[in-house]
């Protein structure tokens, strides 16, 4: 049994050695809680939630019907479960789900990983490009990993921007749904003829002498 105090909430985890860091909170994860504001207005799925952190700490903090928990494990599941009602927040929704494959809602302000590291990047790219729908506008998703190329690269091509926190070893990744007005004038900007593209270049080039 894990006892600790994170965002001065104390709290107490059920571990089994087959999950995820049995035998402390891993630091990623501890990293990423250091850089998150909870607010009551947010919806927040904790995506691959192991035996519960973070879900249950945005519960205490913002109400237990604002957070949803997933996880691939079902030996995960089981003591998130059992967490649950060990900290006092039974109402919170956890569902066993690869990735998105069971989360119907698609109006969180707030996603929140620490995605396996070793592994190939199909799982970090599901998690980000499905993120991205499952996002209100505005909304974020928050990641956490020592891999820094890739994850950049991935988030500002879904996304547009990242922020990027590099903390004890560790990349946090914050990256905004951005307005799809802006993402309409990219997207008109790219369906233009290439000589319309080539004077409108020569008009920005000319401006800037």
């Amino acid at each position: 049994m894990i006892s600790t105090k994170i965002k001065d909430i104390d709290m107490v985890f059920e571990t089994a050695p087959s999950i995820f860091s049995p035998n402390s909170i891993d630091n990623g994860t501890l990293v990423m809680l250091s850089i998150i504001d909870f607010l009551p207005y947010d919806k927040v799925l904790d995506l691959g939630c192991g035996y519960g952190v973070v879900g249950i700490l945005a519960g205490k903090l913002i109400g237990e019907e604002n957070v949803i928990m997933c996880d691939i494990s079902e030996q995960a599941i089981k003591y998130a479960n059992i967490n649950l009602h060990i900290n006092h927040v039974p109402n919170i929704k956890i569902k066993l789900s690869d990735g998105y494959k069971n989360i119907e809602e698609n109006d969180f302000t707030l996603i929140l990983s620490n995605p396996p590291y070793h592994v190939d990047f199909s799982i970090p790219k599901h998690f980000i490009e499905v993120g991205f729908k499952k996002l209100v506008m505005g909304g974020k998703l928050v990641m956490v990993t020592k891999r820094l190329d890739w994850y950049k690269n991935k988030l500002i091509s879904v996304f547009g921007g990242v922020k990027i926190h590099k903390i004890n070893g560790y990349y946090v990744f914050v990256a905004e749904k951005r307005k799809q007005e802006i993402k309409e004038k990219k997207k008109a900007g790219n369906n233009l003829s290439k000589k319309l593209q080539r004077k409108q270049q020569r008009y920005k080039n000319n401006r800037k002498k």
